[in-house]
């Protein structure tokens, strides 16, 4: 997936009042395309020393990555346009260097929960960044603001050598996936799975298996994958709103699906290959739990 970055490292842990060396790595984001050093048909998080004239004196650190120090800036670089451009961040979701891609979308996360929480949502008092973790704090209130993480859960529902894949309205290029949902506040995380794949294709499951678990950054979520059981003698409904089409799938007669740097697309490629099932999902070289969901 696209957080698998090995022998790469990355480290999520804050650290205050980091002074922005040379070799350390600046991400500039303008319109939600990030400035990016090219190199041949390579792309490379530019340094500081690619711009000597940055003066980086509102960087803030966001994490390391190979034991360098990483930070976000507002201020526009002077990038020469034959060694620098602009790439969206779905081009992250293409990119064959799983480091840039990911550094990429944790910095985007970041940098979108700095830009929406300027301002405390209590009283209205500018906030201000807490020295001893990644946390803002309200100088007038106390109020504390962390980076919002919204829980979604995404189901691989299987029956014998079929899976069950719906393609959203906003899809393009006729691509399915499978059934994902927010959960709502209140719920367990199995709660959520047994609703959302009742109310997107008006199936009932009756095994449940925990899969893993992704950071998402460009939607803020941490998606926790399961593989589900159903019948595919009973019939689906789709709302026709958020779910157009859906339908049962055998190996080697797929659509059109996402590629495995999403947890959808690793389950599904799992699935295609004979290795997802809901008896012997051992994920990660670990003996997951069996939930059995409740009927009442």
């Amino acid at each position: 997936m696209i957080q698998d970055i090995f022998p790469h490292q990355f480290k999520n842990e804050y650290k205050a009042n980091q002074l922005v060396a040379d070799t350390d790595w600046l991400f500039y984001f303008e319109n939600n395309q990030l400035l990016l050093k090219t190199v041949g048909e390579q792309f490379f998080i530019p340094r500081k020393k690619d711009f000597p004239a940055l003066s980086c004196q509102t960087a803030t650190f966001l994490f390391t990555l190979n034991e360098s120090s990483c930070f976000l800036i507002s201020e526009k670089p002077e990038a020469n346009p034959a060694e620098f451009d602009y790439k969206d961040l779905n081009f992250m979701r293409t990119i064959d260097q799983p480091e840039v891609a990911w550094t990429a979308l944790a910095a985007f996360q970041l940098m979108n929960w700095y830009k929406q929480n300027k301002f405390c949502g209590k009283c209205g008092s500018p906030l201000q960044h807490k020295t001893d973790e990644r946390a803002l704090v309200c100088p007038s209130c106390k109020n504390m603001v962390f980076p919002k993480i919204s829980p979604a859960v995404i189901t691989a529902i299987i029956c014998g050598d079929k899976i069950l894949l719906a393609r959203n309205a906003s899809f393009t290029n006729n691509r399915f996936a499978l059934i994902a949902g927010y959960v709502d506040v209140g719920e367990t995380l199995e709660q959520a799975v047994r609703r959302e794949i009742k109310e997107e294709v008006g199936l009932e499951i009756t095994k449940l298996h925990y899969y893993k678990s992704q950071p998402w950054p460009l939607s803020g979520s941490l998606m926790v994958g399961f593989v589900a059981e159903a019948d595919d003698q009973h019939p689906i409904t789709i709302d026709n709103k958020e779910i157009v089409e859906a339908g049962w799938f055998a190996r080697g007669h797929l659509p059109n699906v996402p590629n495995n740097t999403s947890i959808a697309g690793e389950m599904i490629e799992k699935f295609e290959k004979g290795e997802l099932s809901i008896d012997t999902n051992n994920t990660n070289d670990q003996q997951l739990r069996r939930i059995e969901l409740s009927r009442n």
